[in-house]
């Protein structure tokens, strides 16, 4: 029951090969066994790779089994069609088409078990480049914010700025008036007099200036950092909103190119393995010698051949038979008086009959 299977997965005629030994039996058996497998592994690969995608176990399943079918007919129609010739360059050249497509499947199939098979790596590769896009990501924000948030931090320096030099202003007329008290600069007299007063008024007008300085910049520095606290909430708020798209690269396309940044020989063996196992059945319907299953395949086919073309010369000459027997025939008919005299008479009549019509439709005509 399972080599009337494998043999049915083989694509060999099942009818011509139970007339054969067990050897060649066993051969088909063998070469339809791997092309199950091979879909198999095809259905387990695509699963996964469509599980990467959907990230659901049902649609990744049913879409790896159509896939898994797919490969399956296209193996089995591979295997089918190559037909033992006479000349090895012949049977070559025959599957070389084959053998082109069998590479590509292969590749296909390889791939998803590569990424299954180096996962580990994979994802030790792929959060490198998430903590690589996260602060590529923060750098790319900043620079929305970067040029309002300088703005702001330059006018609260420049407040401040000011500020201080009031205080320095302000600190330096004390100091005049102090010392014109004491005597030691100004009109060098010891006492409050009215340089003192004058120097002193000076300082208590400035201070006022101070006090409502301060006021009015401490408000606008309050303002200002305010829309400093906004920008940086705004900012945080974005970082936010962009990471769980970093956080969600990996599907795909993004494992494919992580496997690319691996070494290159453990994925180029595996896919050396699977394309050892997509050639097999190709490469050993080559390699083996013509068996008795193929004898007879040849001879079924030439035998309808042979029956097709004898239809085909049998009616060409039935045809031929039948156009010369009518030729003879009319060519004898045609030699005969009474046919002639008969179609005479009829051909005047008609002739007569026609020109009647014609004078009536004429003399209608006139009245």
């Amino acid at each position: 029951m399972l080599q009337r299977f494998f043999i049915i997965c083989s694509g060999a005629d099942t009818l011509l090969l139970s007339h054969c030994s067990n050897g060649e039996k066993n051969k088909y058996a063998g070469i339809g066994a791997t092309v199950f497998f091979t879909a198999l592994m095809a259905t387990i690969a695509a699963s996964y790779a469509l599980y990467t995608v959907f990230d659901n176990y049902l649609t990744a399943v049913f879409f790896g089994i159509v896939w898994g079918l797919l490969i399956f007919n296209l193996d089995r129609f591979i295997v089918s069609t190559i037909k033992k010739r006479e000349s090895f360059l012949d049977e070559l050249l025959q599957a070389t088409p084959r053998i082109i497509l069998a590479i590509i499947i292969a590749v296909v199939i390889s791939k998803p078990l590569e990424l299954k098979i180096f996962e580990k790596e994979i994802n030790q590769v792929l959060l490198t480049e998430k903590n690589q896009m996260t602060l590529d990501n923060k750098d790319q924000i900043a620079l929305q914010y970067t040029p309002k948030k300088e703005a702001l931090s330059n006018d609260i320096t420049a407040l401040k700025n000011e500020i201080t030099s009031k205080e320095a202003e302000v600190n330096a007329l004390y100091n005049t008036y102090i010392a014109e008290a004491e005597g030691r600069e100004g009109t060098k007299l010891l006492g409050k007099g009215p340089v003192y007063k004058e120097k002193r008024e000076k300082h208590d007008t400035a201070l006022q200036e101070l006090q409502s300085l301060k006021e009015d910049n401490q408000a606008k520095i309050t303002a200002k950092e305010a829309e400093l606290l906004a920008l940086d909430s705004e900012y945080k708020n974005q970082v936010s909103t962009s990471q769980p798209i970093i956080d969600g690269f990996d599907g795909l396309m993004a494992r494919v190119n992580a496997l690319g940044k691996l070494p290159w020989l453990p994925s180029f063996f595996i896919f050396l393995l699977f394309l050892a196992i997509e050639t097999s059945p190709i490469i050993a319907k080559l390699l083996s010698p013509k068996g008795e299953y193929d004898y007879k395949l040849e001879d079924a086919e030439t035998a309808v051949k042979t029956w097709v073309t004898q239809n085909i010369k049998e009616r060409e000459v039935i045809l031929q038979t039948d156009q010369n027997l009518n030729n003879k025939i009319y060519n004898d008919i045609a030699e005969e008086d009474e046919l002639y005299s008969y179609k005479r008479k009829k051909a005047r009549e008609l002739m007569q009959a026609q020109a009647d019509a014609f004078f009536e439709k004429q003399k209608r005509g006139l009245f």
